[in-house]
């Protein structure tokens, strides 16, 4: 649900998926225990959607402040590793020591045309500006790209 309690649309087929203009989310190939394990994948319309994703108290961080992390934790090149869960992710989980305490675990994406795609492989999480920090199994560095808001990616909500 959104903060102000209106449901946010799921369930919806890869051709629903690929068409939305409007904030949704997806469990990975609708499996729920993919959602227990991995959580939601939002779109990006549910991200920037003005009746906030986050609960009151929290937000979705901004491209800055996922950069204020990234800077802290060494650097890309390094801040990958120490954002994965040492366990999770398919091998080799290089450099993987979650010394952040972040856990991030691969739940994966689902593209612009509806398909699920690199759960144990890769996870990203949304920025507030429609940017995302991706991590990926084979090394420690971290991508910060923008993505197509009809992507399905993970967010982590950041306490005011």
């Amino acid at each position: 649900k959104y903060r102000n309690g209106d449901p946010i649309p799921t369930g919806l087929s890869d051709n629903q998926w690929k068409t939305l203009t409007n904030g949704a989310f997806a469990i990975y190939d609708n499996n729920e225990s993919n959602n227990t394990t991995y959580g939601k994948l939002y779109n990006g319309y549910a991200v920037v959607d003005t009746r906030n994703l986050c609960p009151i108290g929290w937000h979705v961080p901004s491209n800055g402040e996922w950069n204020t992390l990234l800077n802290f934790l060494g650097g890309s090149t390094v801040a990958g590793g120490k954002l994965k869960s040492v366990t999770g992710w398919e091998s080799p989980n290089t450099g993987a020591t979650n010394e952040s305490g972040f856990s991030g675990l691969p739940g994966g994406t689902r593209t612009i045309e509806g398909a699920y795609l690199y759960i144990g492989k890769i996870s990203g999480w949304w920025s507030s500006d429609t940017t995302a920090v991706i991590l990926n199994k084979d090394d420690t560095n971290i991508l910060n790209l923008p993505i197509f808001k009809r992507t399905g990616t993970s967010v982590r909500c950041l306490k005011d």
